[in-house]
């Protein structure tokens, strides 16, 4: 992880209720410091209400799960990134793979997204993934390659001075199934060495973090690997303890 400082961000998805978000925050703001940066990403419903339990408190940031590329507009059901701004978002999720394999969301959509929240003033975590076929067929290069390039082709490499990215194998979210250190290692090797061929000092700073089946038991293996920077955290985020514990372990690794 070497001087970047840990990111773990809690993905709550379609779940969660008020007061599940009551004892989850209080329990975290108790357990945690300052020594790794923490975002709770709970669902559009509950951002405003999430926003008053955060309060001006600096150990927990709010993000949002997912936005749209437009910013008004005869858009049925979609939110801006304005409006998550208003809402006190500092952070938003863009193509997750749950957005790309179920929504229909294109890489372009993506990059869009991508610049529509750095013109918000959001800071975008942008997923990228490959599906367990691309990589019995080793493609996982190839599918990463192609995710990340239409979003630097975009907004360009520089872009990513206030962004993270997230390492998500699609054959681990939600599977069980967790990537190996040796795995996840080497496809964030990969992915900043692909900004660094661009930008070099880009590649060194940008923060990137894997997401898939994470625990508290695998995450310190994990995150001691020297490019992978904290975890985006789905299921395991919704209860307070096991997730302090991947916190600590992001802490622990720093």
């Amino acid at each position: 992880m070497g001087h970047r400082k840990p990111f773990v961000a809690a993905n709550w998805k379609l779940h969660g209720s008020r007061s599940q978000l009551e004892q989850f925050t209080r329990q975290c703001l108790k357990g945690m410091d300052e020594q790794v940066d923490v975002v709770l990403c709970p669902s559009h419903v509950h951002l405003d209400f999430t926003a008053v339990l955060l309060n001006e408190q600096k150990v927990m940031k709010l993000g949002a799960q997912n936005v749209s590329q437009h910013r008004q507009g005869a858009y049925t059901g979609e939110v801006s990134c304005e409006m998550l701004v208003e809402a006190g978002c500092r952070y938003v999720l863009v193509g997750h793979s749950e957005r790309r394999r179920l929504f229909g969301e294109t890489s372009f959509i993506v990059a869009e997204k991508f610049a529509a929240a750095r013109a918000a003033g959001l800071i975008p975590i942008l997923c990228l993934g490959e599906s367990g076929a691309a990589r019995q067929a080793r493609r996982t290069f190839e599918v990463i390659a192609e995710e990340l390039d239409i979003v630097i082709e975009k907004n360009g490499a520089m872009a990513f001075d206030n962004a993270i990215i997230a390492y998500e194998p699609i054959w681990a979210v939600g599977t069980g199934k967790c990537a190996t250190p040796e795995q996840a290692q080497e496809v964030h090797s990969f992915i900043r060495g692909r900004l660094a061929e661009d930008t070099p000092v880009i590649g060194e700073k940008v923060r990137i973090i894997y997401g898939g089946s994470v625990t508290p038991t695998n995450a310190r293996d994990l995150f001691a690997q020297p490019d992978i920077d904290g975890g985006l955290i789905g299921g395991a985020s919704l209860d307070d303890k096991t997730f302090l514990g991947i916190v600590e372990a992001a802490k622990g690794a720093s």
